[in-house]
């Protein structure tokens, strides 16, 4: 599988990447087998990226992300968690997560970007991970939290960096706005972005894309089927946009796309991975995957061909913003199938 560079680093990233929110239990239970499965199934389709978080699963998906990854050599591959939620004792257990995952609630999230926040969060997904190093660490959701991540968080993940040992840093959002701050005003080296560089949004032309381009770093694609509604052929009603039920003027223009991308020869959800690849500040596309099955489709989704014609057949029928690129912006094997 084709690798690209997080700018002005040396960690380099296959374009496609394993998500690894589902396996902690993300809104049903996953068992171990289908899990591991999943990983193997990854590893086997060339997939050497996977991103994790303390957060997925109150640390469920780090620990089994760990055991199988453990089994693998530590230089094939790179992998990422996050910073800003704690895990603590959770005083008043209801028996189940209250925030989507299904697990046991014996810990709860504790906001935290402080640096000794930092330096805990790691040392806590390296035990659970049982790894010896993480490649890159992302503020997660500092939404609420930008002056403490700014001037403590990020200065703590400098230092790491700078040390040699963490390999890349930088935040994680479903916002782009603040996310082109991290890029523009710290030392952050890529952005993980959800949702908004996507067929059905485009808004990262806005902010977080440009500052990407003018400061030389990265983007790492995330959410790129919006919840859902781009992850079938023929999306229908009552599938998800942005974790909530798509409007019905949304499923509608997905339907339009859709009906475009048949025409030519491809489909939606091979459409909506190669689109954000595009841009010659995306280096990577990581879908969330449960199964093995859900992997084989994914790698064989990636590894279609998206004819060029399609992108400016979407853009003269009012489907895709002007501006975005088109495929002679992505150098080696990605342009073929890039917009």
């Amino acid at each position: 599988m084709h690798r690209r560079t997080i700018h002005r680093t040396r960690i380099e990233l296959t374009e496609l990447g394993f998500g690894a929110s589902v396996i902690g239990n993300l809104y049903r239970t996953t068992t171990a087998a289908d899990s591991a499965a999943a990983l193997d199934a990854a590893w086997d389709a060339g997939i050497r990226y996977f991103d994790t978080a303390p957060h997925y699963g109150l640390g469920l998906s780090e620990q089994r992300l760990g055991a199988t990854l453990r089994t693998r050599p530590r230089d094939e591959y790179v992998v990422s968690s996050k910073v800003g939620r704690l895990l603590v004792p959770n005083e008043e257990p209801r028996g189940v997560d209250s925030e989507g995952f299904v697990v046991r609630d014996d810990l709860r999230r504790q906001w935290d970007f402080s640096r000794d926040g930092v330096l805990r969060s790691i040392e806590e997904t390296l035990e659970r991970t049982g790894l010896d190093r993480l490649d890159i660490v992302y503020l997660h959701d500092p939404d609420d939290h930008w002056r403490q991540a700014a001037d403590e968080a990020m200065p703590a993940l400098a230092e790491l960096r700078d040390q040699g040992v963490i390999g890349a840093i930088g935040a994680g959002m479903n916002q782009s706005a603040m996310l082109a701050r991290f890029l523009r005003e710290t030392a952050a080296d890529v952005v993980m972005l959800a949702g908004r560089y996507t067929l059905l949004d485009q808004s990262a032309l806005d902010d977080v894309l440009p500052a990407a381009q003018e400061s030389g770093k990265s983007v790492v694609a995330v959410g790129v089927f919006n919840s859902g509604l781009l992850s079938r052929q023929w999306p229908e009603e009552g599938m998800k946009y942005d974790y909530q039920d798509a409007p019905a003027e949304l499923v509608a223009r997905a339907r339009a796309i859709a009906e475009v991308c048949e025409a030519h020869g491809t489909t939606l959800p091979a459409a909506a991975i190669a689109f954000p690849l595009a841009h010659p500040r995306v280096v990577n596309v990581t879908l969330g995957m449960r199964t093995a099955e859900q992997v084989t489709r994914n790698a064989q989704l990636h590894g279609s061909t998206v004819p060029g014609a399609l992108w400016d057949d979407l853009r003269v029928r009012g489907l895709l913003r002007d501006g975005t690129p088109t495929p002679d912006h992505v150098p080696g094997p990605a342009a073929e199938r890039s917009p």
